[in-house]
């Protein structure tokens, strides 16, 4: 038994769909069990559209527009005696999507919990249409809401799931199912509360649902079906000799991911880790091509460098004071104070001399950073303990990963040293003690430059 996740990509049109239903049949004796994304966009769009109905218009045209584009693709998908069951289905579901958009425009006001109801809607809608397609083309399936399997508490918008009870009842239903030759179609990305609340598990986090099902029946391996032909040495928009790689472990994916690959859902990792599932990356367009093997097994590089990653638009926030120096509860007091607001550190650094404290945020969350750690700092701003609490926007994150580092002399000399040949300033810098990675901090104008002279270094776009 395998788990086959499509992304939005994967389903976004009449072709991509049918070539889904393909590459699944051409798989049905491995008993898959398949996960959806949403229709590519869709989620982008639905949250645009809850925006405006929050400021009193309802989107209207916007909602006609999407319901057109998946009643359009089923009756071009399916048969005319098989399509009008799907269309009706859309039709309802447009009619309650529309019914929420008014009462949130009424009332002028977007909850986190109705957000998440707003964002299942793509889901629940490509589910069904994956499903039918299946059947089109001979392959008995059935459509599964994960909201009635995958259990998670009130978090929402970033629900954590109860694995206990989401194991029993995932095994429970789909294992019978799967066994006997029909192919389960599960939506992504979605969940419910013990009493039926609709949640979502965070952006991107299909991934995550493929995961999570895995485990719950014991699958030989997961397939993360997407529009690139697997895991890259670097991003190829960047590095035009970026190269496929073959094979990397649970731990260089789990990085690569935290450091802006988009391959995998950071969550990921942590379902497949614990019960050693393998993952692999393929290109739903391109299914011939191996992918990338994700794995417990470590396969060294001749540098010990597999890829590197970057994450663009972020912002340096940094707590500076000589006031600092001797005062434990700073870093604490930091982390609270960002995670009230839910905002995500990607990195932090601190001087041994402890003059200050630095932390790489979103650019989107300068203003909320700045004025709450100013709030915060006050009592010490006004004694001249702190000097300020400043933030440098534009700027970016480059990370050098590899299982390989770790007791490899000059990886660092060679990064920084080919940066500083060719005059590139490194703002800041963290590594960690598993030397997994080393990442830094560069101006926005200087990251391509960057990727592209590291890449280089170390010779990654050779095997």
């Amino acid at each position: 038994m395998i788990v086959m996740k499509f992304g939005g990509t994967s389903v976004g049109s009449v072709d991509a769909i049918n070539n889904v239903a393909r590459i699944v049949k051409s798989r049905h004796d491995l008993q898959p069990i398949v996960v959806v994304s949403a229709m590519s966009r869709m989620t982008d769009v639905l949250g645009q559209m809850a925006r405006e109905s929050c400021q009193g218009a309802l989107p209207k045209s916007l909602i006609e527009e999407v319901k057109a584009r998946h009643i359009d693709t089923a009756e071009t998908l399916l048969d005319p005696t098989k399509s009008g069951e799907i269309v009706t289905m859309f039709v309802a579901m447009f009619e309650e999507l529309e019914n929420i958009f008014r009462g949130i425009a009424q009332l002028q006001e977007l909850t986190p919990r109705t957000r998440d109801l707003i964002s299942s809607f793509g889901e629940r809608l490509s589910a069904p249409l994956v499903a039918a397609t299946l059947r089109h083309h001979g392959v008995t399936a059935e459509t599964y809401d994960a909201r009635q399997y995958i259990k998670t508490n009130q978090r929402y918008t970033e629900a954590e799931v109860e694995l206990n009870e989401t194991n029993r009842l995932i095994s429970d239903a789909l294992i019978p199912v799967a066994e006997t030759g029909t192919v389960p179609v599960i939506t992504g990305f979605i969940g419910s509360t013990p009493k039926g609340v609709t949640t979502t598990l965070g952006r991107g986090a299909s991934d995550y649902t493929a995961s999570i099902v895995a485990s719950a029946v014991h699958a030989a391996e997961i397939w993360i079906w997407t529009d690139v032909d697997g895991a890259m040495s670097a991003d190829p928009r960047i590095v035009a000799e970026a190269r496929v790689i073959e094979k990397i472990t649970y731990h260089e994916a789990a990085e690569m991911s935290y450091f802006g690959a988009k391959v995998l859902h950071p969550k990921t990792m942590l379902p497949a880790v614990r019960d050693r599932i393998p993952i692999r990356i393929k290109n739903t367009f391109n299914p011939t091509n191996p992918g990338t093997l994700i794995s417990d097994k470590t396969v060294y590089s001749a540098t010990g460098v597999k890829t590197i990653t970057s994450i663009d638009r972020l912002c340096l926030a940094t707590i500076e004071g000589s006031g600092l120096i001797g005062l434990p509860d700073t870093p604490a007091r930091v982390f609270q104070t960002t995670a009230a607001h839910r905002v995500n550190i990607i990195m932090i650094t601190q001087a041994s001399s402890e003059h200050d404290i630095c932390i790489l945020i979103d650019e989107e969350d300068r203003e909320t950073v700045v004025s709450s750690l100013q709030e915060e700092f006050q009592h010490e701003l006004e004694r001249g303990v702190i000097d300020g609490v400043t933030a440098q926007p534009n700027v970016a994150v480059v990370a050098v990963v590899g299982e390989g580092m770790k007791g490899t002399p000059g990886i660092a000399a060679r990064t920084f040293g080919i940066l500083g040949d060719h005059h590139v300033n490194i703002i800041a810098i963290a590594q960690g003690s598993s030397e997994l990675n080393i990442s830094f901090v560069v101006d926005h104008d200087d990251l391509e430059k960057t990727v592209r002279l590291v890449h280089n270094a170390f010779d990654l776009d050779t095997e």
